[in-house]
């Protein structure tokens, strides 16, 4: 399976993105809000300038309190970005997500943002896929 197929099958209101200089609180807001566990930084929604996941925020939160809450997003968000591009196949961008030890990766194509996908996108489109390919072994095996 490949990644744009993972893309066209998701309810996609678009990537939720908050702007450098925007509260840490109040991308925890949106994190909470939309019940996902990372947002985008980026002036225009379309060219990434980092990430910022739930675990950036509490690992901050364990280090230096409730006042990281009202620090810049820039302060706490990955800069250097992995991504993958919508031709990619899922197998391959579950095993960066899982050797990296990050859980939402962006797609790119170009220099602009036309996704993004989470770990659990990509082992449930894996998922699927083997359910798939099961039963279509078991009917041929059957004749069917």
């Amino acid at each position: 399976m490949l990644i744009h197929q993972i893309l066209k099958d998701k309810d996609l209101e678009g990537v939720a993105t908050v702007k450098p200089g925007s509260k840490v609180a109040d991308a925890a807001q949106l994190l909470s809000d939309k019940k996902i566990g990372a947002v985008i930084v980026s002036n225009d929604g379309v060219h990434p300038a980092g990430i910022l996941s739930e675990r950036d925020i509490v690992s901050e939160l364990g280090k230096v309190g409730t006042g990281c809450l009202d620090q810049p997003v820039d302060d706490l968000m990955t800069e250097k970005l992995i991504t993958c591009a919508p031709g990619d196949r899922a197998i391959q961008v579950l095993q960066t997500m899982t050797e990296g030890r990050f859980r939402h990766m962006p797609v790119m194509e170009g220099d602009e943002m036309v996704g993004l996908v989470s770990i659990g996108d990509v082992v449930k489109a894996r998922l699927e896929e083997l359910s798939q390919q099961a039963d279509a072994l078991k009917n041929m095996i059957m004749g069917y």
